[in-house]
């Protein structure tokens, strides 16, 4: 099986109403100290990503930027691998703390967890 590592926008959560169908469904939730983690399952055949990062976590939009990219591309990559969830992750103040290294290993683990 060939497998096409795109970003679709059918794999993205995109408006109001996907977010808060996560939020007030009740979901399964996962605290790290980089990254707080709700997930849901839904009736795709596919899993779906939505990225918070607040104006909190860093002023400059160009760090916001790059901790979304990280996140978007280690998601790509396991995309094939993943249950069929809705993942909402909101990064935390630490994540800026530490580098893009330990910060893809993190997000590789973190993925793993949710492999079928």
């Amino acid at each position: 099986m060939k497998y096409r590592f795109f970003f679709k926008k059918k794999l993205r959560l995109l408006t109001f109403k996907d977010f808060q169908r996560v939020f007030i469904n009740k979901p399964k939730t996962r605290i790290t100290f980089l990254l707080k983690i709700l997930t849901i399952k839904n009736t795709f055949n596919f899993p779906r990503l939505g990225i918070i990062v607040s104006k909190k976590v860093s002023k400059h939009a160009y760090k916001r930027n790059l901790i979304k990219r990280l996140i978007r591309e280690s998601f790509r990559l396991s995309q094939y691998y993943l249950l069929n969830y809705d993942f909402v992750i909101i990064a935390t103040l630490n994540i800026l703390k530490i580098n893009r290294l330990k910060l893809i290993f993190f997000l590789k683990k973190m993925w793993i967890k949710y492999y079928f």
